[in-house]
């Protein structure tokens, strides 16, 4: 995580901070044009690491409506690390977004809302019974999963950063 640090730095990004072995990143940028970063930091990973690795960027403040937007949010008994967040590069549109709505499941729950599809296995991640493959398929868009304790733990990163402006 020490290289990947180095290589964000190297960009002219600020505050660089990884969590554990993921690959998430937390930084500061002056950039606003968030596409012409995403290919900056993209070409830069396969030059440096000599692979090529879709980045996804969320904003503190998308960060914190993926949060907001949470369906399970009200459900007692939710266990986070039965929770996943899957971003996605890009918004498939609302008529993908009703396609995978009607894909069956069961036990899972798989919520879609803009670029993030929600999913919560009871029965844990490990052996679940939803084809994702299929559900990736009807997406066409690719995408990354994060497990809710992760999600909370990078929006607080990103705040602490926000606050330390």
């Amino acid at each position: 995580m020490e290289a990947l640090r180095a290589l964000y730095e190297s960009l002219g990004l600020r505050d660089v901070q990884t969590l554990v072995q993921s690959g998430n990143v937390v930084f500061r940028s002056k950039q606003k044009n968030l596409a012409a970063l995403t290919k900056k930091i993209e070409t830069a990973i396969e030059r440096e690491f000599g692979f090529y690795s879709d980045v996804i960027l969320r904003s503190a403040a998308e960060l914190r409506d993926t949060t907001r937007r949470n369906p399970f949010a009200k459900r007692a008994g939710m266990e986070p690390g039965k929770f996943l967040v899957w971003f996605l590069l890009s918004d498939p549109g609302e008529e993908i977004r009703k396609q995978v709505r009607a894909v069956k499941t069961e036990p899972e729950e798989l919520r879609i809302d803009g670029r993030e599809v929600y999913i919560y296995f009871p029965n844990g991640m490990a052996r679940p019974k939803m084809k994702w493959a299929a559900i990736e398929k009807i997406l066409a868009v690719r995408g990354t999963g994060r497990n809710w304790n992760t999600v909370t733990k990078l929006l607080e990163m990103a705040e602490k950063l926000e606050a330390s402006c």
